[in-house]
């Protein structure tokens, strides 16, 4: 589905990517977790090309999404739905306007059919009551919730989530947790998570692919991840009080 080879970036002096290559299969929820400036964001923003390699291709299914350009780079770019980090919702527009802008921008469908497929999307996010309001009368969770609904409003194959948990108390990140996860499950979407939080990483994540100084040091699933013997990868799962023994427990096992 998403196919990174050799990629090599630098901002200013600095190699953010050092010569990355892995692999993000159709339907799973691949997380890539790090410490702040490893590289994370940076490969996000990759994949639908708001960077360009210096040496490298990254592929979205057959297409070189690296090379692409014009219309070849709006089709591909059709297939995402973006989550950022700050929501970045339009203050001065409700929340039905926020989430049904892109069909908008992007369609000729007229206002009553917009009005019911943002509708359909608030409720299946849990924010049927939100329509009117605005983004300065919901709280960090919700706004992250109807990001998300924005996200999805175009139905697409890949969903990338830009750190969706940042900011937000224990509980509503679980939340947030919990919704990537059912949508992944209920519309059968790609998703790539980029996080810090690696309880997070644990919950959601089919996979997880930790970036160290530029380098994807360990791909693994989420049981393996927290057994393994690198280094760096210990030192990241302790530093958040993790063991290897395994004191962390998937949601919903015993």
């Amino acid at each position: 589905m998403i196919r990174f080879e050799n990629v090599t970036k630098r901002l200013g002096r600095k190699i953010i990517l050092n010569d990355v290559s892995f692999e993000i299969n159709a339907g799973e929820t691949f997380v890539i977790v790090g410490s702040s400036g490893a590289g994370k964001s940076v490969s996000l923003r990759h994949m639908v090309r708001l960077l360009t390699p210096d040496r490298g291709k990254v592929y979205v299914g057959e297409d070189v999404v690296s090379h692409a350009y014009g219309k070849d780079l709006e089709r591909i770019r059709s297939r995402f739905g973006v989550l950022f980090q700050s929501a970045a919702l339009l203050q001065w527009l409700s929340v039905g306007d926020n989430v049904g802008l892109p069909l908008r921008e992007h369609t000729a469908m007229g206002d009553e059919e917009i009005d019911k497929l943002v509708i359909e999307k608030l409720e299946l996010l849990g924010l049927e009551d939100a329509f009117e309001k605005h983004p300065a009368d919901l709280s960090g969770g919700m706004q992250k919730r109807v990001g998300l609904a924005r996200a999805i409003i175009m139905n697409p194959e890949i969903i990338l989530y830009d750190e969706p948990t940042s900011g937000l108390d224990p509980v509503t990140s679980r939340t947030i947790d919990r919704l990537i996860d059912d949508l992944r499950k209920e519309l059968g979407v790609t998703s790539v998570v980029v996080t810090h939080d690696l309880h997070s990483a644990l919950a959601i994540g089919t996979r997880i692919g930790m970036i160290h100084a530029g380098k994807m040091v360990e791909i693994a699933e989420p049981e393996d991840f927290i057994k393994s013997d690198n280094e760096v990868v210990r030192g990241f799962l302790e530093a958040q009080y993790i063991t290897k023994e395994g004191t962390w427990e998937k949601e919903g096992e015993s």
